[in-house]
């Protein structure tokens, strides 16, 4: 499969997921932006505005094998991974696998379960593989985990720790419709669901192709320095506890790579690098309690660090420049 055709796949893709999930096109793009680096999402928002149905309908439209984990307080690890079974007619143990075990994953509620629980996945999130009983289960490709999280002042709910978070490519927030957009999402779900009519529009090893080609897209060095210098800063910055970590520099330059790549181009521009900034490394930075306090978030730390650091400039003509 060459690049355009690729870029037809995917154009094909945003638009599919957009018959369902109404006015929300930008959030659509970073998620399946998301899925051609091979990271993981978040979806961090209140009940009800299509956390849970975003991923569904990328699910159906990739094809492949689906997995759901309701995540609950009384949800053991086990429950995520498998459990190895003994069979008395034979003597012998049988790996029973979990729904982890499968190429797109939600996490529904991530941040219901107990700590212990939401640990059982970061083996399988880094290493894409699972350790039941000292027997490691390799997880098929293209292994993709999205999971749902309701804001921490909803009762019942656990804060994701810092390792865990760094994990995740991306943190998505879809937020309410707009009016428009919400008459014209009853309109389409008073008499069918959609999503149960999808049929895929990509197969898990042409998703495997295309995450191989995006890792080739040219990252030239300015950029590279560029994505850095930002990272130093948010390390030192006065309203942070905790800036970007190495692993985040890593992400939001694959991250900027896969968003070239579904703009129809093999190499980086300074463009395609903001527009994942914020979505790859809001979540990544814990501001300190007093900066808290006077309302800054993640998100505000990320736009001040773009807004202090000189952008490379780019020219067709000759390239980027410092």
């Amino acid at each position: 499969m060459n690049h355009d055709q690729a870029c037809d796949l995917l154009e094909r893709l945003v638009n599919r997921v957009d018959t369902v999930i109404v006015g929300k096109r930008k959030e659509i793009e970073l998620a399946v932006v998301a899925m051609l680096y091979g990271g993981h999402i978040l979806l961090e928002d209140v009940p009800g505005v299509g956390k849970t149905l975003l991923v569904r309908t990328l699910a159906a439209c990739l094809g492949g094998t689906f997995g759901r984990i309701q995540f609950t307080s009384d949800l053991m690890p086990s429950d995520v991974t498998g459990v190895t079974v003994y069979h008395n007619h034979n003597g012998q143990f049988q790996f029973r696998p979990g729904p982890i075990i499968s190429n797109i994953v939600l996490a529904d509620e991530i941040n219901r379960a107990a700590p212990r629980t939401q640990s059982a996945l970061l083996e399988a999130m880094e290493e894409r593989k699972v350790t039941v009983d000292g027997e490691t289960h390799t997880l098929p490709k293209p292994f993709l985990l999205l999971a749902t999280q309701n804001p921490l002042e909803y009762e019942g709910t656990y804060r994701l720790p810092e390792a865990q978070l760094d994990r995740f490519l991306m943190r998505i927030t879809l937020g309410y419709p707009g009016p428009d957009q919400e008459v014209e999402m009853l309109g389409r779900l008073q008499e069918s669901r959609p999503v149960e009519e999808l049929r895929p529009v990509l197969l898990p090893e042409e998703m495997v192709q295309m995450q191989r080609q995006v890792r080739s897209v040219f990252v030239d060095e300015v950029i590279k320095k560029y994505l850095v210098e930002v990272a130093q800063v948010s390390r030192n910055h006065p309203q942070t506890l905790l800036g970007i970590s190495p692993r985040g520099t890593l992400a939001w330059m694959g991250a900027s790579q896969a968003m070239a790549y579904i703009k129809g181009r093999m190499y980086v521009i300074p463009d395609d690098v903001k527009a994942v900034a914020e979505a790859v490394l809001s979540h990544r930075i814990v501001p300190r309690t007093e900066a808290r306090m006077s309302g800054a978030s993640g998100d505000k730390v990320v736009m001040d660090l773009l807004n202090q650091t000189s952008v490379p400039m780019f020219s067709r003509a000759k390239g980027l420049t410092s």
